[in-house]
């Protein structure tokens, strides 16, 4: 296999990154709107689309502030170059910035419910589907593992079999949407489904990460560090779903609200 994977759709030439992005996006709001068919939506309408407003512009701040972060020097190095410096972006960077601006709008509308967990499921498939892009765009996309000399390894074109991370993304990924998806059928607190999201992915990433050759900042890098303050602001929740014995305790916690 020769990387990037070009893909050839109605007589054209499509990069692999653009084709599955666009389906990323696709396939992740009509999942979002099936679930809200099937299971409703406590969020009242405008609530809601103001939420996914603050969410992407939030998500597109994010995403380009911890890709800068994530290599300085490079960039600096290439300063004058627009695709490097507007080119890229990281996920978690996108999950952090889109939190944030969602929890700013909500205090600016003062409303305190929990509006999350429709999308724990839709983002699961829509970073799957991504990923699949990356893996198929090769070393252009940053995002491959160290060397490795597992039989499964993949040699991107420089020569040297790596650990496909992509592909590991993408069946941790698969794994939490079902999951997430048994856990909103058994009684749970309103907006635990996406925390457990959260949670989950950015604990995954954490872990996974040590095996990329990304600059690292003492023992992590950017995007690990990204992700332990995500799991330290849920800390809270995390000693509550351990210390949680059943159902009647997920009642009293609601009553009391969780934040």
């Amino acid at each position: 296999m020769s990387f990037p994977v070009y893909l050839r759709l109605f007589g054209l030439t499509l990069h692999p990154h653009i084709v599955f992005e666009s389906l990323a996006y696709t396939l992740g709001f009509l999942t979002f709107r099936l679930l809200k068919s099937r299971r409703g939506d406590p969020v009242p309408g405008m609530v809601r689309w103001s939420v996914i407003a603050a969410a992407a512009v939030g998500a597109v701040a994010g995403s380009k502030l911890l890709y800068w972060l994530e290599d300085p020097a490079r960039l600096l190095a290439h300063r004058h170059d627009f695709a490097v410096i507007w080119g890229g972006k990281t996920i978690i960077g996108g999950l952090a910035g889109g939190l944030i601006a969602v929890e700013w709008i909500k205090r600016r509308m003062t409303f305190t419910a929990r509006t999350g967990d429709l999308f724990a499921v839709p983002l699961c498939v829509g970073i799957a589907v991504g990923r699949i892009g990356c893996f198929l765009t090769g070393l252009a996309d940053d995002t491959y593992g160290t060397a490795t000399r597992l039989p499964w390894g993949v040699n991107f074109g420089d020569g040297i079999p790596r650990h496909p991370t992509q592909l590991y993304d993408i069946f941790f990924l698969l794994v939490l949407a079902c999951v997430l998806l048994r856990s909103m059928n058994k009684p749970h607190v309103q907006g635990d489904i996406f925390k457990m999201f959260m949670v989950g992915y950015s604990g995954w990433r954490l872990l996974i990460d040590f095996i990329k050759p990304d600059p690292k900042f003492f023992g992590l890098n950017s995007i690990q560090w990204a992700c332990l303050l995500i799991l330290i602001f849920y800390a809270r929740d995390i000693r509550r779903w351990i210390t949680t014995t059943g159902p009647r305790d997920a009642q009293v916690a609601s009553a009391v609200g969780e934040s």
